[in-house]
């Protein structure tokens, strides 16, 4: 690399607040550095916190809704879609009569498409999750009696 051109870069460096330059040029590099032994103080910073009392109920102490019938859990964290694409009819709606081993929904993990399919037999009772929702593992979207 040219003299003339790492002159230049001391330069740029110089006028710039940038602390390191580093240029590569075929297999040759250079790297020109600085170190300012400035110190910046700058004056703390006073936080007020102001706490309010407020009633907060834990999901634990949360009135639980009780399920009634069979709960589908999410077996991956992904995203939800009820139908196998846009212009399709969804899978299942609620009220449909399913059978053991019926698609449910698609969760989309990693652009993988992966088909949910039915461990019970009965009567869709409710669908927690929404299209195109993110569902996490473990998380309960679909109900079936």
């Amino acid at each position: 690399m040219d003299i003339r051109k790492i002159k230049k870069l001391i330069e740029m460096l110089q006028d710039s607040d940038l602390k390191e330059i580093e240029v590569s040029q075929g297999d040759e590099s250079v790297r020109i550095s600085r170190d300012n032994n400035t110190q910046i103080f700058e004056e703390p910073v006073i936080k007020k916190e102001v706490v309010h009392e407020t009633n907060i109920i834990s999901q634990e102490e949360a009135p639980q809704e009780e399920v009634k019938g069979d709960m589908v859990l999410s077996p991956i964290v992904g995203t939800f879609y009820r139908k196998p694409s846009p212009d399709k009819d969804p899978f299942i709606k609620v009220g449909d009569v399913v059978e053991e081993g019926d698609v449910l929904c698609i969760i989309e993990a990693m652009k993988m498409m992966n088909e949910i399919k039915s461990d019970f037999s009965g009567k869709v009772v409710s669908i927690m999750a929404e299209d195109g929702q993110p569902v996490e593992y473990g998380q309960h979207i679909i109900t079936i009696n």
